[in-house]
């Protein structure tokens, strides 16, 4: 029975969109994950279904059973593989089993179908989740891309070289390739599964969505750098990092939820990470100005959404739209408080803020009003040969879709410190009024250019005497000037 309760409060909290259906499930530290997962994902599915059924038998008041208990208990008698309890639980769904049955019969009968998979709406009957690709990320910490293809082609694996177009990534059977944009990504058939498997039970592959790959891929840091990963539960992100960072430097992780926190270390642990520094901490708490965090130069921020673009979060029910709206409203507030937050680090370069939704309230205007509020950052173009960007009027920013990418929705924008042209010009002047002042140590990002106007100036003038306190008035050569001609004149005299 622990099976069915454990999936009944993760589809509460789905239904209550507390979180993403995948998140909740490896969250859960349940046994055996993958029953758990299949689970939920078939009940979510059938869920309209199964609530004509079980309203229309009055099963939650002959039972006392809250709905969605009731869900996961009437799919698998009904329509799963039949029920996995015993008790008191199985003998009571088994009462009321023929008046389900009946129920179930009876709605065939009226839309005029045959197949319990024809009772369900259009866009659920063939969601675009079912066709995406199962995606690979190798884990560079602990091995290569090289030997994981030959590892799997020995376990009967068929490698089909690297991707050229994103019509490659439509695979059968036990085919694989390359990724065509992402380096160290394997690309599978749907649904083919890994999670028994002993590359990923060693860590040396992750299962993990394209669109999930791109943020720290963007951001790309440097072996040796300091980086916070701010909302880094459960941890896919932080470990990619690590392995672009060769473990080299320091990986700083805050989560809030202490719970996805000790899962997120126990993915670490067997991913190889050793350059992390875990906080169970509220992001937005965190002071700047610490001297601990002094040396960060990228942040990658990916905060709490909506998780529309989740193919097993979308809700395909007539939702009260108001109170959706009110409920963006809110996470669009939280993710620019954030954003806003994370650009005040001193040392920062460049920051990574990303979604898994597919409202422009979260991610463009999200980050059309940081950029108006922070405009010592502008967007870096990313991915020309991308297929999706972002809405207008940022098309420098990256989308995905089922549709366009063959991954589930998401977000990504890249955002960079900037020197502003009057700034520059002020602190360059700062530096050549006199050896007394000391101007501030500008970023890197910053810092002037080679080929800078003040240093064509300053080559033009570099045999001319230098005034004192580096005055540039022209009175020392008017002064020789006048000495010429006064000489000048004397010798046309004399002739």
């Amino acid at each position: 029975m622990a099976l069915y309760l454990k999936a009944a409060e993760i589809m509460e909290k789905v239904e209550g969109k507390q979180g993403a259906l995948k998140t909740l499930v490896y969250d859960s530290q349940f046994k055996n994950i993958k029953q758990l997962f299949a689970l939920v994902c078939e009940t979510q599915k059938f869920s309209s279904v199964l609530q004509e059924i079980i309203e229309s038998t009055k099963l939650l008041r002959h039972t006392k059973l809250k709905m969605p208990l009731a869900k996961v208990l009437v799919y698998d008698l009904l329509i799963g593989q039949g029920l996995k309890c015993g008790g008191s639980w199985k003998a009571m769904m088994m009462k009321h089993r023929s008046r389900l049955q009946a129920e179930l019969a009876r709605m065939k009968v009226k839309q005029k179908v045959s197949r319990n998979e024809d009772l369900l709406p259009c866009s659920v009957k063939h969601p675009a989740g079912d066709q995406l690709p199962r995606y690979v990320r190798v884990n560079t910490l602990k091995t290569t891309v090289e030997d994981v293809v030959d590892y799997l082609k020995r376990d009967g694996f068929s490698y089909l070289g690297k991707a050229s177009r994103l019509e490659d990534l439509s695979l059968k059977d036990r085919y694989f390739l390359s990724d065509l944009h992402l380096p160290g990504l394997l690309v599978f058939s749907p649904k083919t599964d890994f999670h028994d498997h002993f590359l990923y039970k060693a860590g040396h592959i992750v299962l993990q969505d394209k669109a999930s790959c791109l943020p720290a891929h963007l951001l790309s840091p440097p072996p040796g750098s300091h980086i916070i990963d701010a909302c880094a539960a459960p941890g896919n992100k932080t470990s990619q990092l690590a392995a672009i960072m060769k473990n080299k430097g320091r990986l700083f992780a805050f989560d809030l939820d202490g719970k996805r926190l000790a899962t997120m270390s126990t993915l670490l642990l067997r991913a190889g990470v050793t350059c992390q520094q875990l906080a169970n901490q509220d992001f937005l708490k965190v002071d700047p100005d610490n001297p601990q965090y002094k040396d960060v130069e990228y942040i990658l921020l990916d905060p709490s959404c909506s998780g529309s673009g989740m193919v097993c979060l979308q809700d395909n029910t007539s939702a009260d739209q108001e109170k959706e709206q009110a409920r963006l409203a809110s996470l669009a507030s939280f993710q620019l408080r954030c954003l806003n937050h994370a650009l005040r680090f001193p040392s920062l370069k460049r920051l990574v803020y990303s979604t898994c939704s597919i409202h422009k309230q979260e991610n463009e205007e999200v980050v059309a009003a940081c950029l108006q509020q922070n405009p010592g950052f502008r967007l870096v173009p990313l991915l020309a040969e991308w297929p999706e960007r972002g809405l207008e009027p940022l098309p420098q920013c990256l989308r995905a879709s089922t549709a366009k990418t063959l991954t589930h929705g998401f977000f990504v924008a890249l955002l960079e410190k900037h020197s502003e042209p009057g700034n520059t010009k002020q602190e360059l002047a700062v530096q050549i009024s006199g050896p007394e002042v000391k101007p501030r140590n500008l970023p890197s990002s910053e810092k002037r250019p080679a080929a800078s106007e003040e240093d064509c100036e300053a080559s033009e003038t570099e045999d001319r005497p230098t005034p004192v306190g580096g005055q540039t008035g022209s009175k020392p050569n008017n002064k020789k000037r006048r000495k010429r001609k006064k000489k000048k004149k004397g010798a046309e005299t004399a002739e």
